[in-house]
């Protein structure tokens, strides 16, 4: 059985930070991304990164302060959330693809298998 799913959400304060973690089951994939909805706003992306040669790409929004990477030994990809905002509250998904296409790491609709999400919340 072939699926992804996330962890390592929870609360923290303004300016502190999280990691979390997508571990993946069943095959390694070519693309991971990481995305984030709230009840305002659409599901919109946050960061990917190309299996491969560990090439990571990241939403202006969280450019600087968020980071993703990976563990091969894990099957895992992490993304490490610092200086959170308020405005950084959401559920946050990882989505992964069998293979990477250079133009389009950025869409929803590119990716094949998605977790259920988990839910980071910042507080003031």
């Amino acid at each position: 059985q072939v699926y992804v799913e996330e962890s390592g959400g929870g609360l923290v304060q303004a300016g502190g930070s999280l990691r979390l973690s997508c571990v993946a089951s069943g095959r390694t994939f070519a693309s991971y991304g990481w995305f984030r909805r709230t009840p305002e706003k659409e599901r919109e992306f946050v960061a990917a990164i190309k299996w491969s040669d560990s090439s990571t790409y990241y939403a202006d929004s969280v450019n600087g302060r968020f980071t993703i990477s990976r563990d091969s030994a894990k099957n895992t990809v992490y993304l490490q959330l610092n200086s959170l905002k308020l405005e950084d509250t959401a559920v946050y998904y990882c989505a992964a693809k069998r293979y990477w296409v250079e133009s389009t790491y950025y869409r929803e609709t590119f990716y094949e298998y998605w977790g259920p999400g988990t839910q980071v919340t910042v507080s003031s």
